[in-house]
């Protein structure tokens, strides 16, 4: 009995901490860099997507590159990666594709932390990023071609192979939170119902309803956005290192 539960022991570090909670609040805290912190998302997704949008928030001090979210699958480590490559400068690589688009013009938070979405779709290739809620001229990338299914999401980390292969010079030290993706494009309307944290129906991944792994030191901790957020309920500060 003793063995088994060693085992088990062993066997859950492994794998991460498994969890299904609603972080509204809250947000990961990624103190260092490293090759071993991420988060790993749950999104059960078999089929194709022909348009989505992302949506996430983020703060921090880096000047070097870092990935905000990275999509891979078996095929194209990088289906789709949302990347930022020096400060104000932001890269969407969507298999062999990438385009680049510059905040510098645009708005910061007041808040301390800066609020990116990105929204796709394949019938006219068209790619719109939104920056604090503002919309910066739209691109085309993959036009006519799908994202598949069957990802590996991970947040703190670029994958250079499916899962994994991460480098420390590109890893993420800050905080993220409010992360939400839908398989649509969401209309503008929409995309400011989310920079000012409302609820949009239906998003596959849901930072109400996160299905995630973390690994590492990732400290999940109180947002601290919610001190000018009337409706944030605070939730005790936990710590969790794999």
């Amino acid at each position: 009995m003793g063995t088994l539960f060693l085992w088990l022991l062993l066997l859950s570090s492994l794998l991460g901490a498994l969890c299904q909670e609603d972080l509204e609040g809250k947000a990961f805290v990624f103190p260092s860099a490293s090759n071993s912190a991420y988060v790993r998302l749950k999104l059960d997704l078999q089929n194709s997507l022909e348009s989505f949008t992302l949506c996430e928030r983020f703060q921090t001090d880096l000047i070097r590159p870092f990935a905000l979210f990275s999509y891979a699958t078996e095929s194209e480590d990088n289906e789709f990666l949302l990347h930022c490559d020096r400060p104000n400068i932001f890269s969407i690589f969507m298999k062999q594709g990438v385009i680049t688009f510059d905040v510098s013009k645009k708005p910061v938070s007041s808040t301390g932390k800066e609020h990116i979405c990105f929204s796709w779709e394949s019938e006219t290739g068209l790619a719109t990023l939104w920056w604090n809620g503002k919309l910066l001229s739209r691109k085309s990338i993959m036009k006519d071609l799908v994202v598949h299914g069957n990802a590996s999401i991970i947040l703190g980390q670029e994958q250079d192979s499916f899962g994994g292969q991460f480098d420390v010079n590109q890893s993420f030290v800050g905080e993220i939170e409010d992360v939400y993706f839908w398989g649509r494009v969401l209309e503008p309307e929409e995309i400011c119902r989310v920079w000012n944290n409302r609820v949009v129906s239906r998003p596959l991944i849901n930072w109400r309803e996160l299905h995630y792994e973390s690994h590492g030191e990732v400290i999940l901790a109180r947002s601290s956005t919610c001190a000018c957020r009337s409706e944030c309920v605070w939730s005790p500060m936990h710590v969790m290192k794999n």
